[in-house]
């Protein structure tokens, strides 16, 4: 059973700069692709960006673009998101999600049913 573990939240004020990172523990194959995403109070969860891991490819969300990247390190089975210039409107819990499977479509990957394995979440805060 492959379980995902984010660690890196926290509270810093705006202009600041956290990194979230998510491992995969059980896997016996690597992820297809990695995504993050978030849910702040009284809003539906939303995708934040993803990384195929084939061949590193990324996107994101208008919202964090220019600001997150999202990386990834096959070796260790752990994906991060850098986020850097955050905003108060950046204060959410963090998921990261993973789909693992024997195949899988390409294309965007900034919906939730994208994805079959989750984290429990890390909380960012950001202050003004």
């Amino acid at each position: 059973q492959v379980q995902l573990v984010e660690s890196g939240g926290g509270s810093v004020q705006a202009g600041g700069s956290l990194r979230l990172s998510c491992a995969a523990s059980g896997a016996t194959y690597r992820s297809n692709y990695w995504g993050w995403f978030r849910q702040a109070p009284g809003k539906e969860r939303e995708g934040v960006g993803y990384i195929y891991t084939v061949n590193g490819r990324t996107d994101y969300a208008d919202s964090v673009k220019g600001r997150f990247t999202i990386s990834l390190d096959n070796v260790r089975h752990t994906v991060y998101l850098q986020m850097d210039s955050l905003k108060p409107e950046d204060t959410a819990m963090y998921y990261c999600a993973a789909h693992f499977a024997s195949s899988y479509q390409g294309g965007t990957k900034l919906r939730e049913a994208e994805y079959n394995y989750w984290g429990q979440g890390t909380q960012v805060t950001v202050s003004s």
